[in-house]
């Protein structure tokens, strides 16, 4: 067993708000997400920065690695609670494909602070 896949996450997904009228928006509705455990992945630092103007923001990102073989549900606009944190899955997932079968699936994630 490799040390690398030792951490925990719970994927959210959340619907999007229906109006008045009955239109889906593209707010989500965070109150019903669905909450889904991921055992033995692996989370670790990506790259930060900060914000220079007005606001002083801090952008921390993060990568989810997948062991070799595992896939998980996920895509854009979903969330990850990790560590106490709460991460914004940024951009696509990515899956990766060696000799015709899954690899393994790593994403972008991004938590903005102040």
């Amino acid at each position: 067993m490799t040390l690398l896949y030792t951490q925990t996450v719970v994927t959210l997904r959340a619907p999007f708000v229906v109006d008045r009228y009955g239109n889906e928006t593209t707010v989500r509705d965070w109150t019903r997400a669905t909450r889904t455990t991921v055992r033995r992945v692996s989370v670790q630092p990506d790259q930060s920065a900060e914000g220079t103007g007005d606001r002083a923001a801090v952008v921390t990102g993060w990568r989810l690695i997948t062991r070799r073989g595992v896939d998980v549900d996920l895509g854009p606009g979903d969330r990850i609670e990790h560590a106490g944190r709460l991460l914004d899955v940024d951009g696509d997932v990515q899956r990766y494909v060696l000799g015709g079968r899954h690899h393994h699936t790593e994403c972008r994630l991004r938590e903005v602070s102040g």
